[in-house]
């Protein structure tokens, strides 16, 4: 105290922290309140009802997914439209057919409906599918070529597990194979494998993206399908991040499982896809397809490796990184198989374009602290070296498998 009886000027002010009083909670629901009170009055007066003038409601109808059979033709389709929308009328090739709707009656915004049609299709042919609504929207399927949509039993589990395998865990599990050869390589050597993962791991979030958008194109609209992907990877990255740093910098044996991990999560996104088509039995994969799969997937377990050089894990390490890298393969087989829409798929990747882009900033922050010097390590000639023949070689063998 000084002499006039009041506090030094520089003494701490606390204030009291508690739980939220009654006058809180108080001040908390007046706005909930305002905000409840103006959506009943905006639903029980209806104040719109002026400017409407006769005009049909915007009707949006996504066709998610069809499925030929020994019955006919049975799709999948959802409603985004401002108001319920109902179906009609279902025309295939320009003739009117009976068809049967599951469940019936008008389909609300967001809601999924099953339509069947007897109808003979025939193999080898193109149909084109056509609903109308009860307002005169039209909305057009084309078939461009009819096959019998697979169906699921055991055998088929196990034939997708197959390929799973093959293109997702065996090649991941050849790439580290060469974990032994790589335990030699010096401090450039070292630096070029760090900067070889950066580098394929970058195609990778670019092909994701781009692949997960063109998905999310084919969704339907309510589920703002760009918005989502952009979305969805920052906060899968961000998570992610979070949680890497939770305990420090992640190292060694934790980076190689977040590198893994990213690559996992990327391969159930591409499983997925894979699934649709034997689904939809649009999937043709030939032999030089599967090993053009397993070849581009070679090089991400080389990635793998890259941080643990230094320490030696126990065998069961490396095939546990090799199960969370390529494991989701098989599983996005199986899921995209039995229930799949554009808009999971586009959903599954973005996740694994942003585990990957934390991945990238981990890798590219153990690149900076092995030089000493900010930034000095990206622009050595090994490291150089190795980003542009981590992405080279992923752009190569991606060829192998665009059709």
């Amino acid at each position: 105290m000084n002499q006039a009886g009041r506090p030094p000027s520089n003494a701490a002010t606390t204030l009291p922290v508690g739980r939220p009083g009654r006058a809180s909670l108080f001040w908390i629901a007046i706005p909930f309140t305002v905000l409840g009170l103006a959506m009943a009055w905006l639903i029980g007066t209806d104040p719109l009802s002026s400017f409407r003038n006769g005009a049909p409601p915007v009707e949006k109808l996504t066709f998610e997914r069809t499925i030929l059979g020994s019955d006919g033709v049975r799709l999948l389709v959802r409603a985004g439209g401002s108001q319920p929308m109902t179906i009609a009328q279902v025309q295939v090739d320009d003739a009117y057919w009976q068809f049967t709707q599951t469940p019936p009656g008008p389909i609300a915004r967001g809601a999924t409906a099953w339509v069947q049609l007897p109808f003979p299709w025939v193999v080898g042919e193109a149909h084109g599918v056509k609903i109308l609504t009860n307002t005169g929207a039209t909305f057009k399927r084309e078939i461009p070529v009819a096959v019998a949509t697979p169906t699921v039993d055991s055998m088929s589990f196990v034939s997708q597990a197959a390929l799973g395998v093959f293109v997702g865990i065996l090649p991941v599990a050849i790439g580290l194979m060469f974990y032994p050869v790589l335990r030699g390589v010096g401090r450039n050597g070292m630096d070029f494998l760090l900067a070889l993962t950066v580098g394929l791991l970058a195609f990778l979030v670019i092909d994701a993206v781009a692949e997960a958008l063109e998905l999310a194109g084919e969704a339907a609209a309510l589920f703002q399908g760009s918005v989502m992907v952009i979305l969805t990877t920052m906060g899968s990255f961000l998570l992610l991040m979070a949680v890497g740093r939770s305990r420090g910098t992640p190292t060694g044996l934790a980076l190689s499982t977040f590198i893994a991990l990213g690559i996992g999560l990327h391969n159930l996104g591409e499983g997925l896809a894979i699934g649709a088509s034997f689904a939809s039995g649009a999937a043709d994969l030939g032999i030089f397809l599967v090993l053009g799969l397993t070849l581009h997937n070679i090089t991400e377990g080389i990635g793998i490796a890259a941080p643990i050089l230094k320490v030696r894990p126990p065998l069961w390490t490396f095939a546990g990184l090799t199960l969370l890298a390529g494991g989701p393969a098989v599983a996005g087989l199986w899921i995209g198989s039995l229930a799949y829409a554009p808009q999971w798929s586009a959903l599954a990747l973005a996740v694994g374009a942003g585990a990957i882009l934390q991945v990238i900033a981990e890798v590219g922050s153990l690149l900076v602290r092995r030089s000493g010097e900010t930034h000095v390590s990206f622009f050595t000639p090994a490291a150089m070296t190795g980003l542009a023949t981590g992405a080279g070689l992923m752009y190569v063998t991606a060829m192998l498998v665009k059709i």
